[in-house]
């Protein structure tokens, strides 16, 4: 499955701030959406979760025209977005989290049992299971939100700077946890101002600048392109893999 966008455009007072932007990612690949501030790369993020409506173009998963879906239509067509703002519940423990979100489905309360248990191994929550969502740590926080997206079994899922406000040994963690997105054949599409971490696990990346796509390839292509070099790495740039 694809989830794409064509020819994407957003006008803000005259200003095209997202100027004919084409992008794709397919289930059981890291794509990267990246660009300087106000390159167009978050507007563009945000078309696609649903946050906001193009001015022109389309977006599409497989061949469906989903551009005017609400956000929590596009989740029930397994569209997962875990927005860069804390989204757990705060009062609720970490398996509570997870609970109100496995309720929804259509699973058997034996089976929501099960999942709880695969998904609190799996993303190393075991030990806080019983924690309130406010006193977790940036990786736990962000660990129990994946764990959360994954209980409705996304074949996509849109990560907001999911770096950001994380401890840099948490870096590592967050990297590993969405490499097994990746195995699982979940499509990931992550936009973050920590181009470092970002180009460590992508597949490949787009480039925005002046809100239109400047660059596409695989993070080496980016990183040996001197005009990416020059508007948004740096000449001392050195791709960490």
């Amino acid at each position: 499955m694809i989830l794409r966008t064509e020819h994407l455009v957003k006008q803000y007072r005259k200003r095209r701030v997202v100027n004919d932007v084409s992008v794709n990612v397919q289930q059981g690949e890291i794509v990267g959406l990246l660009g300087p501030n106000g390159a167009g790369k978050t507007t563009t993020f945000y078309m696609v979760v649903g946050l906001i409506s193009p001015d022109e173009g389309t977006i599409f998963l497989e061949d469906e025209d989903i551009t005017r879906l609400p956000m929590y239509k596009r989740a029930q067509k397994g569209i997962g977005y875990l927005p860069q703002e804390a989204s757990v519940f705060r009062r609720l423990t970490v398996e509570d989290n997870i609970k109100a979100v496995l309720e929804m489905t259509k699973l058997s309360k034996a089976e929501q049992k099960d999942k709880l248990e695969v998904l609190l191994e799996e993303f190393s929550l075991n030990r806080v299971r019983k924690n309130m969502g406010n006193v977790l740590s940036g990786g736990e926080r962000r660990r129990t939100e994946i764990a959360r997206a994954l209980a409705v079994d996304p074949s996509f899922i849109l990560l907001d700077e999911p770096f950001a406000g994380v401890d840099p040994i948490a870096v590592e963690d967050i990297q590993n946890i969405v490499s097994k997105l990746k195995q699982k054949n979940i499509g990931i599409l992550i936009t973050d101002h920590n181009v470092d971490e970002t180009l460590g696990i992508t597949d490949r990346a787009y480039l925005l600048f002046e809100g239109k796509l400047l660059k596409h390839g695989s993070p080496q292509e980016l990183a040996d392109d001197e005009m990416v070099r020059r508007v948004y790495l740096g000449q001392n740039f050195k791709l960490k893999r």
